[in-house]
This record gives C-alpha cells, sequence and structure tokens, in this order.
C-alpha cells in the first residue's frame, strides 16, 4: 500500500553473491517518494549491500533496480540521481566546510555564484550558516555528519541514502541527531533511505521498514505494526523485545511491557494469568525488568515503570513468588505453530 502512489526505489529479484556468500538473496522491495524508509537489521543481513546496488557501488548478480520508475541497473553512481552519506562522513580534511560542501557542484561545473548560492542554502539547512571557513578538524562529530549532509543536499538528489550516518556518535548526540535528521527530511521532502542495525533508531525515524535478516526481507511495514504485529519469530526477537511462550505445542509472542506483575488480586480481571518466581532484577533507571521463571515452565520478561519503587525497593523483589498476566490481544500467535487465538491458550 502506497502514501502518494509515486515510487522513488524499486528493487526488483535484486542478488548479490561474493563467491560462496550470497548477500542479497532476490529481494522485491518497493520504496515511495517523498517517505523516510528503513533497513533494520543485524550485521551480514543484506541491508548494506541492498543500499549499494540502489547507489550503483554494486551490480546486482540477478534482478534490477529502478530509481522513479527507470531501469538504472547498468548505470554507474555518478548517472543515478542518488547521493550518500557515510557512517565516516568523507569529508576532505584540506578543505573548508563551505569547500567540502561545493565540492560535488564544482566537479558538475555549477557557476561560481551558483554554487555559493547553493552552498549557504544547503548549509542553512543543517543549521551550520557562519560555519564557511572552518576545517573539518575543528568541528564536533555532529557538525561533521551535517557537513556530510549537507555536501549531499546540495546536489538536491531524488533519493538521499545513509548508511549508519550516526554510528559514531554518543548516545545523546545519536539521539539528538536522530530527531534533526526526521526534521530535515520532512523539510526537504525528498526520499530517505536510511540503513541502521539500531531499533530504536529505526522505529523513531521510519515512515515504514524493512526487516532484514540473511539475505532476506523478513517483514516491510510501518513501525508500530512491525513492532506489534511482528510475522515470525525473528522478527518479534529482533525489533525490540519479546517474550515467547510456549503452552501445549503453541509459541505465541508479547512485549515485556505488556505483561504486569499483578499486586492486587482483583487486578486480574480479563487478563490470561500465570504464576512465577522472580529469577533476575535488572533496575535501568526509569524502568526495571524483571525476569520471571513461570510454573509452566518457561520464563517471562516484564518490564514496570520505576512510579514510586526505588532501586532498592526493587532489588529486593529478587526471589519473590508473583502472579503476572497479560491481556488476549496483547499476545500474537507465531506463523508456524497451531493458530488458536491466544485467549483459548
Amino acid at each position: 500500500m502506497t502514501r502518494n502512489g509515486d515510487s522513488a526505489v524499486r528493487l526488483v529479484g535484486a542478488r548479490k553473491a561474493y563467491g560462496d556468500v550470497v548477500a542479497v538473496d532476490g529481494v522485491d522491495l518497493e520504496i515511495e517518494a517523498d517517505e523516510f524508509f528503513t533497513m533494520l537489521g543485524p550485521s551480514g543481513s543484506g541491508k548494506t549491500t541492498c543500499l549499494r546496488l540502489i547507489a550503483g557501488f554494486e551490480r546486482p548478480d540477478g534482478g534490477r533496480v529502478e530509481l522513479a520508475g527507470r531501469d538504472v541497473t547498468g548505470l554507474p553512481p555518478h548517472e543515478r540521481d542518488v547521493n550518500t552519506v557515510f557512517q565516516d562522513y568523507a569529508l576532505f580534511p584540506h578543505m573548508s566546510v563551505g569547500e567540502n560542501v561545493a565540492y560535488g557542484l564544482k566537479v558538475k561545473r555549477i557557476g561560481g555564484d551558483e554554487r555559493r548560492r547553493r552552498v549557504a542554502e544547503a548549509l542553512a539547512m543543517v543549521r551550520l550558516t557562519g560555519y564557511e571557513d572552518r576545517r573539518p578538524a575543528q568541528l564536533s562529530g555532529g557538525q561533521r555528519q551535517r557537513v556530510a549532509l549537507a555536501r549531499a543536499l546540495v546536489n538536491r538528489p531524488r533519493v538521499l541514502l545513509l548508511d549508519e550516518p550516526l554510528g559514531a556518535l554518543d548516545l545523546k548526540l545519536r539521539q539528538q541527531m536522530q530527531q534533526e535528521l526526521r526534521t530535515l527530511q520532512q523539510e526537504v521532502r525528498i526520499t530517505f533511505v536510511y540503513v541502521t542495525h539500531d531499533q530504536e533508531e529505526a522505529l523513531t525515524m521510519s515512515d515504514r521498514l524493512a526487516v532484514f535478516n540473511d539475505g532476506r526481507i523478513e517483514q516491510v511495514g510501518e513501525p508500530a505494526e512491525v513492532y506489534e504485529h511482528p510475522v515470525n519469530e525473528f522478527v518479534a526477537g529482533f525489533v525490540g523485545v519479546s517474550n515467547i511462550v510456549e503452552r501445549e505445542g503453541r509459541r505465541f509472542t508479547i512485549r515485556p511491557e505488556k505483561v504486569r506483575i499483578l499486586d492486587d488480586v482483583d487486578a486480574s480481571d480479563g487478563l490470561r494469568v500465570e504464576g512465577g518466581q522472580i529469577r533476575d532484577v535488572a533496575y535501568i533507571g526509569a524502568v526495571t525488568r524483571y525476569i520471571v521463571d513461570l510454573d509452566g515452565g518457561g520464563e517471562i520478561q516484564v518490564v514496570r515503570q520505576n512510579l514510586e519503587m526505588s532501586s532498592q525497593e526493587a532489588l529486593e523483589q529478587r526471589g519473590r513468588r508473583v502472579r503476572v498476566g497479560w491481556r488476549g490481544e496483547h499476545a500474537y500467535a507465531i506463523p508456524g505453530s497451531q493458530q488458536q487465538p491466544e485467549e483459548e491458550l
């Protein structure tokens, strides 16, 4: 289902192997114009290779690559209307910020006045006006990342490819840049194709995302859909944290934040309830994570907000007998198991 009916990027049966290793195994994917689309997966899952196929840095062994409906499979990178931002920024250290941003325009022989105007416009987009004469070594990691973005945007590509661009930043700066990138994409209204192994990053930033595994796509959808309705056990386990519980040959998945530790006998109304014992407790500031060994076999993870409980009180819960409960609609059968509704378990 498309949001605007226009396809910016399309992979049809894309395949790429390196010797005996199949990096991309017959991938079909359609990315819409003006959307923020994320390719999410562990290392070696094929997401970066797919990005390189779109950019033209790699040629597929089979299938084709289309940009805006045009088959570009055989075209080199400079003939594709895309630009790429890398994790290491790839800035020229001997050039100023302005010269770095202007480099692509200079290669295209854009005139001096137009070049200066577009450089100023691109730097304003990433909030670096006034930094034209500085060298990359004089900038912070976040500022260097913005220069790399400006250099890519100055060419006005239809598609911007971003290969784990925030991976080298510390947590606080990475979270800030996530917000800035999302805002920037909404302002410039071009297609962003973003590669990451960070699930939170993908859920936070994307209009839609594709979960990659072993060279194939397991699921494509909006973040809430993928998180709340994983199609299989891999997606459930990789996108966030999920409990996999088996009862009578049936397997289902439930997110830890959907499970309650029942302190009130009457609070169990309408819930699926099981007894167990808290085996482990991890206090994580705003929340505490509990691992509960279930009487019926297996374990379940519970995440609980620390609204009133102190760290010491939370840690003292280890070894305590408890009842845990969850609503039937928050548990989803995993394909391949028997498909009875969870309420019947």
